[in-house]
Order: C-alpha cells, then sequence, then structure tokens
C-alpha cells in the first residue's frame, strides 16, 4: 500500500509448492487490512487456483472484534474459498482468530487456525488425525 493512504501500511507476499498458496502478511491489524489482504489473495486464487493455502499471518495491534470477524467471514462467502483446506496461522498469538475459525467453519469453510507454523502444515497435508 501507498505510504499515503489513508490505511496504515502492510507487505503481503505469496509463493506456490505444488496445490498450495502461501501467503505471509507483516503490517498492522485492522479490518481495511484484513479485507485488503483477503481480496488479493482472491484475486490469486482466481488466476490460479490452489486447494490449500496457508496465511501467515504477523499483522500487529488490537486483534478483530468478533463481529468484525463474522461480518468479515460472511463477506467472503461464495468466492471459491470454500473449495480449498485453509490454515490461517498467528505466530504472535492467536489473540481470539479462534471466533474466525468458528464462523468460518458455520460458513462451510475448511478453516483452521493455528500459532505454529509446522502444525498448520501438517493439518494442511494430513487433516485431522
Amino acid at each position: 500500500m501507498s505510504p499515503h493512504s489513508k490505511h496504515p501500511a502492510f507487505f503481503i507476499s505469496s509463493s506456490r509448492r505444488g496445490s498450495q498458496l502461501r501467503v505471509q502478511v507483516i503490517g498492522e491489524s485492522t479490518l481495511d487490512n484484513t479485507i485488503a489482504y483477503w481480496q488479493a489473495i482472491l484475486a490469486e486464487v482466481e488466476m490460479r487456483p490452489a486447494e490449500q493455502l496457508l496465511i501467515i499471518d504477523e499483522l500487529q495491534g488490537e486483534p478483530l472484534t468478533e463481529s468484525q470477524w463474522l461480518s468479515f467471514v460472511r463477506s467472503m462467502s461464495n468466492h471459491g474459498l470454500e473449495q480449498m483446506r485453509i490454515a490461517h496461522v498467528k505466530p504472535r498469538g492467536l489473540h481470539r482468530i479462534e471466533y474466525c475459525e468458528i464462523f468460518a467453519r458455520d460458513a462451510g469453510f475448511d478453516a483452521r487456525v493455528f500459532d505454529d507454523e509446522h502444525a498448520a502444515e501438517l493439518w494442511l497435508r494430513y487433516g485431522e488425525p
């Protein structure tokens, strides 16, 4: 994002390994930044579909509220993400992101949240134990 934008800056990078899209996002934890990086993910998946999505979310600051997560997850429905297995990693701590997992599963997403990237990778590969 431009430093002249009214929204706090964030940085996003992505890479592919087989059918997995790995996305890392760094910056300030805001609803605008969350929406923006998910829109970038949607655009990437639309161009090149993937079966698995690994998000390394290193946004810092106040976590989104429960109502923000619910509204956000609902807005992500019907964009093709329901066909993917999604692992959302918060290495700095979950900070109430478990709301997101609950809402995502209720909306039909195969999604889990983790505080450890290795555990997320194992879940993506092998699923539930």
